[in-house]
This record gives C-alpha cells, structure tokens and sequence, in this order.
C-alpha cells in the first residue's frame, strides 16, 4: 500500500483491502436487492443486468458496514480524520451484454438535503434520483475522499478506470497531462481510493468479454459541516461493529 501516491498523485491502490468472502457476500447482496424493481436502480440491461444504482445507503444497510473493517477505517481516519462520515454510495457494472464508456470527468456534485440554499461555495443544484445535489467547490472536495471496492477483477477487458496522476489538486488541473494516464488493473476484494477532483474515464469492455465490472463507489468526507448552512442527505459515522461477511 503506497500511501504517499495518494497524496502525490491522487490515487493509490488498497491490495487485498476486502475478504473474498465479503466480496462475495456484496455480491449476492446485490443480486438479490437488484431483482426487485427499485427506485434505486436507474439502469437495467437488456437481460436484467443493472449497470447503475444510486441511493445505496437507504436501500442496503451493508453499504454502510462494509468499509467498517480494521484496515480500511484505519485508512480513512488517517486521511480524513475522526469525525468522517460516509456521504453517498453509488453501484456501477459494465454487464457483458451492456457495456459503455465515460468521457474524463471529475467528481464535483455532492448530495445534499436543501440545494436551494444559495451560497458562494455551491452551485447548480440538480435532482439524481430524486436526491437533491449540488456542485461544490474545490475547498469542500479536497476534504473527501472516495472508496471503489472492486468486486471483480478488472483489467483491459473490462473497460478499467482510467486517471491523470496529479489533477486532483483542482477543479481545473490537468496533472500530468493525457500521455501520463494510468489504467487502474485490480483483483477482486482491491480497493481504490481517489480524490473527488482526479480526472477519470473508463473505455468499454471488449467486444465478446464475459467479464462483469462491478463497483460499489463509497464517497466519504472529513466532516458532518459544510459551509452556510448545507447540510449532507446523509453522513454515516464509522460504529464499534465491523461487517460480518458470514
């Protein structure tokens, strides 16, 4: 575990972070949630496969155990302090039968009970799924970090992410530029952890692939306060249980 490359280059690789059989039990967590028509889910393949699910902390309170393990609480308190919480929990596959791609993004819309409230630090409040969100400035997402549990392996086949080593120190950083991008290669139970503010993509699986790619992205932050009065729609505090993959 390289943490330092964390702060240097905005991402670094937790190996072995989560149990096989945990991963195996988010799995079929996942699975059984996903076979019942949900709110949550905001995209199904053409045979059933769900490549896209939001709202996780609401609808399966694994989500909010999961990373409640030795290693990855310890982790998150050295990155972000005590008094962090989890603050949104996405779900993402790129089925065989559905893959897709996504252009270079950062990660800058939060999720918020009020989006109306005005304030210099926000802006263009949006609806996800019937979530209120906004977009926050560079001062509130250098105090966040995100968590992707691997819960496949992920290499070329499977459309891998891909990051900018360095463009998480802004919103408008390129780092060190597109010839420096790194494709981010995992095994299953592998957990990356990345600044909101790296710049990222992900190209389509292979044509003819059997691989799935799927993720559960867990977005953290340091603090329950945020500037003028917003507030998060939800920020769970780390408890004494760890998750219990049995």
């Amino acid at each position: 575990m390289d943490v330092r490359s964390l702060e240097r280059d905005g991402f670094c690789l937790l190996v072995e972070a989560v149990s096989p059989e945990t991963v195996q039990r988010m799995l079929a967590i996942f699975r059984d949630t996903f076979n019942v028509d949900s709110e949550d889910v905001r995209a199904r393949s053409s045979r059933g496969h769900v490549y896209a699910a939001r709202n996780l902390i609401a609808s399966i309170p694994e989500v909010t155990t999961v990373w409640q393990c030795d290693s990855l609480l310890t982790f998150l308190r050295e990155q972000l302090g005590e008094s962090f919480g989890l603050v949104r929990a996405l779900f993402f596959d790129k089925p065989p039968d559905r893959t897709w791609a996504l252009a270079w993004h950062k990660d800058t819309a939060i999720a918020v009970k009020d989006n109306s409230i005005v304030s210099e630090f926000f802006s263009r409040p949006t609806i996800k799924a019937g979530v209120p969100h906004l977009i926050a400035c560079d001062e509130v997402l250098k105090q966040m970090l995100t968590l992707r549990i691997h819960l496949d392996e992920v290499t070329n086949e499977n459309g891998p992410l891909r990051v900018i080593p360095g463009s998480h120190v802004s919103s408008t950083s390129e780092g060190d530029g597109l010839d420096a991008t790194v494709d981010v290669h995992a095994m299953a139970g592998d957990v990356l952890a990345m600044r909101p503010l790296i710049s990222h993509s992900s190209g389509p699986s292979v044509e003819g692939t059997r691989r799935h790619r799927r993720i559960l992205h867990l977005e953290f932050a340091s603090s329950l306060t945020l500037p003028d009065g917003v507030t998060w729609h939800d920020f769970v505090v780390p408890q004494s249980a760890s998750f219990n993959p049995g």
